[in-house]
């Protein structure tokens, strides 16, 4: 089967025909193997596309209810969840996580706020004590982020917390309310809006994934992989395996820090509501100034932990083109997967935008697919060129 004929399925608003264009482009032309891409507008679902494969060989095609591992997009759905405890006054932003996980309180991190680890400033990055595999043994993995000290003091550096927020925002919401994060978004998030996300699947649900492929080019797991770079450092529990993104303990158990696997359609429907101050569907999650507070831009510069730029809000990163771009409104914000999934909203046009693929990006960012059909869907008019995929 050449790339021209692969299958596509869903719909398309003709207002948003580019968007359509560019998803059978990038399976022509640009070695997508497996995608789905959703815009909301308005609250109202305009795009929904899937196509492709859920594997290289070709053999099973990628259809309407297919998930997959969206990497890192499950940071931000782990910081609304402690949005959503802050809208009903469970969870203080500006109190310590020490207030709801006391065993994080020592070696100097008495004083780290919860808003410093949604902002992704609160210096708790490294777990130098955690053993490969820990990432799948969440008591360990925590008790290893309880016991180091912070790498800098909490707001005075911006640093993407890779692995540890997760954790960390996890068991705020445990203690505060007895749930796993896993079962408080499936029951608080996902289930509310009837959202294709979740963190921690059923087997029925697992069964519906696509394989994940990795990419050679893809600058951020490289890395990691370096020895005496931050991000490798950060990674010390990772667990050596070579099936580590399409494992079972990665589908069916709780990594908050990337673990969350969903399809667009998902994604989106829950920055549609964020896109909606706090409404979609005649759900409401958060009242209009608690989105309001999620939305504003805590630092923008050079990051500690990757030395690239960015932009970040409280537990979004922030339009920051083209390393993530999410259109050409600054105040539009969202999540990046590493593996190339991308969520994010502009609530100025009350629009929402998600990808999700089974073929890890090229680069740092957000890569050449996912890019363009942001752009499509922001009604930004495409410059691809070989360059641009550099």
């Amino acid at each position: 089967m050449s790339n021209t004929d692969i299958p596509i399925g869903g719909i398309c608003d003709p207002a948003f025909a580019a968007v359509e264009e560019t998803f059978r482009e990038n399976f022509a032309s640009r070695h997508e193997i497996g995608a789905a891409v959703c815009v909301y507008k308005d609250g109202e679902k305009v795009v929904d596309l899937w196509g492709g494969h859920r594997d290289e060989a070709q053999t099973m095609p990628w259809e309407e209810n297919t998930i997959v591992l969206m990497n890192s997009v499950v940071k931000s759905i782990c910081a609304l969840a402690v949005h959503v405890l802050a809208d009903q006054g469970r969870v203080d932003l500006d109190a310590p996580v020490a207030d709801y996980w006391p065993d994080f309180g020592q070696n100097g991190k008495e004083g780290i706020l919860v808003r410093h680890v949604q902002g992704h400033e609160c210096g708790a990055i490294f777990s130098d004590s955690a053993k490969p595999g820990d990432w799948f043994d969440y008591p360990a993995q925590c008790a290893a982020i309880a016991a180091q000290p912070p790498a800098f003091p909490a707001g005075t550096k911006g640093a993407y917390n890779t692995i540890n927020i997760g954790f960390i925002l996890g068991e705020v919401v445990r203690h505060v309310t007895g749930k796993t994060i896993g079962t408080f978004i499936r029951e608080e998030i996902s289930a509310p809006l009837g959202a294709e996300y979740n963190l921690g699947l059923t087997g029925a649900e697992a069964a519906l994934c696509a394989t994940m492929h990795t990419n050679p080019e893809n600058k951020f797991w490289s890395a990691g992989a370096q020895d005496g770079s931050n991000l490798h450092r950060a990674w010390s529990g990772r667990p050596d395996r070579d099936d580590l993104l399409n494992c079972t303990e990665i589908r069916e158990g709780e990594l908050p820090a990337f673990g969350g696997h969903g399809n667009a359609r998902g994604a989106a429907k829950i920055y549609a509501m964020l896109a909606g101050n706090g409404e979609v569907d005649g759900v409401r999650l958060l009242k209009p100034e608690t989105v309001e507070r999620a939305a504003q831009l805590v630092w923008e510069g050079v990051c500690y932990m990757t030395g690239w730029p960015l932009r970040m809000g409280l537990g979004f990163e922030q339009n920051s083109p083209p390393y993530i771009a999410m259109g050409e409104n600054m105040r539009a914000f969202g999540k990046l997967g590493s593996g190339g999934a991308l969520a994010f909203c502009d609530r100025e046009r009350n629009l929402s935008f998600s990808y999700a693929t089974n073929f890890q990006c090229e680069g740092a960012g957000t890569g050449i697919r996912c890019r363009l059909l942001g752009e499509a869907a922001a009604g930004i008019a495409p410059e691809w060129s070989a360059d641009a995929a550099q």
